[in-house]
């Protein structure tokens, strides 16, 4: 595993090395490893050479195949850059002015003379508030040490970029020479622990030029932020982790140039959108404390810091912005998700809920909001599933299932034979299971059905999605027992934390005007099959909004507007966090709702139970 990991090559790792997923398996096609075999790997498995990455120490030279299920392949962007169709209009924040936090100004100095010797700073500061009405302004060190050449070089014409900084005040970042402001661009990132997903801005145009997504090189260490907090305990592994995100960054950012044929030289300004953890990762902030009672964060409101520090491939002038945080497990990306919709301008109780492995979720309006996370677990992603994968070509996605004779129609990504099942797929597969009798409200499956699809696995039962013949992988796809139990873990986790939190302002899930599902996981959620397994609340669907990246939006947006760059740390500053792991209203609503699709039917009116069957 760390051979591969110096080399580039990623295999999938749910557990971040700790050998207790089975998702990292390789095929040792030449040449000795030494092993240690856990109980993921089954006998047949291991007499054809197949081990488990992380669990064998290189003995000779290799030559190792990875298998189809343990690859990264690259997403499907196309799913993220189609249109989002709901029944309700996509909310957006309204009443900003387009006005780029990080902005250009083009002086026209007289050049110095006897009787006129005034130093080149003061010239250039009198030219600014002359010409642009610009006063009390800070210069960065590394402008003054070239300041007095560029002056001559642009023959005292020069353009000023100037940045706001963490207090009220404007900063100079940067001063070229001759008239820049035609070349003048920004970079918005959403820095999440799967993926990270980013933009490059015209920041005269308002205007998204080239975008790209890569899954983030963390995901080798873990697929969770607590498998990555692990990972940067060891020696030498919060440096690791650091150096992975900026890879992927850095990766991006020649991406997204090429694409849209700028300068590097010309782009001023980054911000990034992220959870606590990716943030103080990027930031090389030790986030142990993150995970431990009483969850305290480094920093909530994070200074500028130069891009360059950390290991960035930009000039030393491109200051990076993150919006700020709130607590150990909601982050800047919640940030940018109220900031974009504009929950916070608007009157509408809503209830925002981000999917993921961090479930996060928000309730409030413009006069106060409440927020909470819960660990979900990675099954959303594929992680801890038998056959668990991340939505790329190959997964199973849509599923349906014949009532009378229990065999499944199955759809895939691409159109490809299936090698695995995706999160979303993960939702409808028990939902069609469950309405068509095959599993119980608990989770177990029907062992009285007379089909060939339902057998006795490893210890526990399971079904059939694709025969080996049918498949990539060449084997059975199954879904078995455990990987429904995980999957009613996470939908409980995500469903009591939003009891617990709309309990906490003395109101019920009921009574929510509006429900905002972020994240691109989130889009590909079937609405009636998430709420037939309790996943979301049973309301009307009309109250349901998808908007895809929030996160990304409200990074943005950021770039576009000092306006709204303020608003997010007014955000930040409204929410009070409640921490669900040590209360005890969240810890009953999880276990009420280890059921499909709850204990308590009467909160699921829609979901009608008849003869065993959820109709």
């Amino acid at each position: 595993m760390e051979t591969a990991i110096a080399a580039g090559v990623h295999i999938n790792a749910s557990c971040g090395g700790a050998g207790v997923c089975g998702t990292c398996k390789v095929l040792i096609k030449k040449g000795e490893v030494e092993s240690t075999r856990t109980s993921r790997i089954t006998d047949k498995e291991y007499e054809s050479g197949i081990r488990q990455a992380c669990q064998c120490r290189i003995a000779s030279d290799l030559i190792v195949d990875i298998l189809p299920e343990s690859r990264m392949e690259k997403a499907v962007l196309s799913r993220e850059n189609k249109e989002i169709s709901s029944q309700a209009p996509m909310p957006l924040a309204d009443g900003w002015k387009f006005s780029p936090p990080a902005k250009k100004y083009f002086v026209e100095l007289p050049g110095p003379m006897l009787e006129d010797n005034t130093d080149d700073l003061t010239r250039m500061l009198m030219g600014l508030r002359q010409q642009h009405s610009l006063d009390d302004l800070s210069v960065d060190y590394e402008v003054m040490s070239n300041l007095s050449q560029i002056l001559r070089d642009g023959d005292w014409q020069v353009t000023v970029t100037t940045l706001p900084d963490n207090t009220s005040g404007v900063k100079i970042i940067n001063v070229e020479p001759g008239d820049t402001r035609a070349r003048h661009y920004s970079l918005a990132f959403d820095i999440g622990t799967t993926a990270v997903r980013g933009q490059l801005l015209d920041l005269n145009r308002g205007k998204v030029l080239a975008q790209i997504i890569e899954y983030n090189k963390q995901i080798s260490y873990g697929e969770d932020v607590i498998s990555r907090i692990v990972q940067s305990q060891k020696a030498g592994g919060l440096k690791k982790l650091q150096r992975a995100v900026t890879d992927t960054i850095n990766g991006m950012i020649a991406g997204m140039v090429e694409q849209a044929k700028v300068g590097i030289e010309d782009i001023s300004h980054m911000v990034v959108a992220a959870n606590s953890v990716m943030v103080q990762l990027l930031l090389g902030l030790d986030p142990k404390y993150l995970r431990l009672s009483p969850y305290v964060l480094t920093v909530n409101n994070v200074p500028l810091v130069k891009a360059s520090s950390l290991g960035i491939k930009l000039r030393d002038y491109v200051n990076l912005y993150a919006l700020p945080l709130v607590a150990s497990y909601v982050g800047g990306d919640i940030v940018a998700g109220i900031l974009g919709t504009g929950i916070y301008q608007r009157k509408t109780v809503t209830l925002y809920i981000d999917i993921g492995t961090n479930g996060e979720m928000v309730i409030g309006n413009s006069d106060w909001m409440v927020t909470a996370a819960c660990s979900a677990g990675p099954t959303f992603e594929g992680g801890g599933i038998k056959h668990g994968m991340i939505a790329t070509s190959g997964a199973i996605e849509g599923f349906d299932i014949n009532h009378q004779d229990f065999e499944p129609v199955i759809n895939i990504i691409n159109g490809e034979k299936p090698k695995g099942i995706c999160g979303s797929g993960l939702i409808n597969i028990v939902a069609a299971l469950l309405k068509s009798g095959v599993i119980t409200q608990n989770g177990k499956f029907n062992t009285n059905l007379s089909t060939k699809r339902l057998r006795k696995g490893d210890d526990v039962y399971e079904y059939v999605l694709a025969w080996a013949a049918e498949t990539q992988i060449e084997k059975d796809i199954v879904i078995t027992e455990v990987d429904i139990d995980n999957l009613i873990r996470s939908k409980a986790a995500m469903y009591a934390g939003c009891q617990t939190l709309v309990k906490s302002v003395g109101t019920s899930c009921s009574d929510m005007e509006q429900v905002i599902i972020a994240g691109t996981f989130g889009c590909n959620i079937n609405i009636e099959n998430a709420i037939t397994i309790g996943l979301l609340p049973d309301l009307p669907r009309d109250r349901f909004v998808f908007i895809g990246n929030g996160s990304l939006l409200g990074a943005r947006l950021t770039s576009f507007s000092d306006d709204l760059l303020r608003d997010g740390q007014k955000i930040a500053g409204m929410m009070t966090n409640i921490e669900l792991s040590e209360n005890a209203d969240f810890m009953d609503n999880y276990m009420a709702s280890l059921f499909l699709p709850h204990t308590n039917t009467e909160i699921f009116p829609s979901v009608r139970i008849e003869k065993g069957r959820i109709n």
